[in-house]
């Protein structure tokens, strides 16, 4: 385990934004924060399936290139993020999602791993937040 206040833990809502160099105010103010502290970023392996995801419904609204998008997610690759995956964390997932009355767990994985690392979780999902509540894992709004 890592100590807390240098460990975050990150939900794609705050990593798509900051791709490309064109986050609000708030997400890019949050990256900066993190390099000055040399924090320890750690997101579950849905990271990676949320971001393709984000990026290939930008393409189809026509918000986004092919290039631009298959660009983005080459840089996801050069963020200092550490990606953890594992039986346990699918299994404490699936208890959260039950122990918060989630619709799906998705979000679920992203509160185990903040969980394990006894780590904020950073989303700028309010209805997460608010699900959670004052309950552990922290949960801390990007606003």
């Amino acid at each position: 385990m890592s100590n807390s206040s240098r460990t975050h833990c990150l939900d794609a809502n705050v990593v798509v934004p900051y791709l490309g160099q064109r986050a609000a105010d708030a997400v890019e103010h949050r990256w900066h924060i993190w390099q000055l502290e040399r924090a320890r970023l750690v997101a579950p392996t849905l990271l990676w399936y949320e971001v393709v995801n984000a990026l290939r419904r930008a393409v189809a609204l026509g918000a986004r290139t092919a290039d631009s998008a298959a660009r983005m997610f080459a840089e996801t690759q050069t963020l200092p993020i550490e990606i953890h995956g594992d039986g346990a964390l699918h299994e404490r997932a699936l208890e959260l999602a039950g122990r918060f009355s989630l619709p799906a767990a998705y979000d679920a994985h992203y509160l185990a791993l903040a969980e394990r690392f006894g780590a904020p979780l950073w989303t700028t999902d309010r209805r997460l937040a608010e699900a959670v509540g004052d309950s552990l894992p922290e949960v801390r709004l990007v606003e």
